[in-house]
């Protein structure tokens, strides 16, 4: 924080917004709110100040999924001790490890996929991948909502909906 201070001059609040996602994974708009006790969004954007445009806070997701999270490039110089996770994993490589996961167990549930490959990962972002792989004919399917099931796909250019 120190160096990112003396670099840009930050307001106080930017210092106390930066400090609070410096000792998190990573925050939704919501959950910063709560914590800096704002009353909406348009007065977050005053906390956040110019903490984006310096790419010292980046964001991941879109709309009410969005979350922020101190740019990693300035948290290695701090040395911090924090557990690498894989909650803003981004949606590629997300549905690399999924792909990865049911060639070695296929019939899988998303609980099961996502109890395999990181709990940190919303069971909503795993559901969507899957549903994603499913569109893109990567991945099969069988049963509806929590009975679901799904394997690789195995024959080129099936869809496998509802097998």
């Amino acid at each position: 924080m120190a160096e990112a201070d003396a670099r840009y001059q930050l307001t106080q609040r930017e210092r106390i917004t930066l400090g609070v996602l410096a000792q998190t994974e990573g925050m939704t708009a919501r959950e910063l709110g709560a914590v800096l006790e704002t009353d909406g969004p348009e007065e977050l954007v005053v906390w956040l100040g110019r903490l984006q445009a310096f790419s010292v806070v980046h964001t991941t997701g879109k709309t009410s999924g969005m979350r922020y999270f101190v740019a990693p490039d300035h948290l290695r110089g701090v040395q911090l001790d924090h557990t690498t996770t894989l909650s803003r994993i981004e949606p590629h490589r997300l549905q690399a490890l999924i792909l990865e996961d049911l060639a070695r167990y296929p019939g899988s549930s998303t609980t099961d996929v996502n109890r395999r490959i990181g709990a940190e990962i919303s069971a909503k972002t795993v559901r969507r991948a899957l549903d994603d792989l499913a569109e893109s004919g990567q991945v099969s399917y069988a049963g509806e909502r929590r009975w679901r099931r799904y394997s690789l796909l195995s024959v080129p250019g099936h869809q496998g909906h509802g097998e």
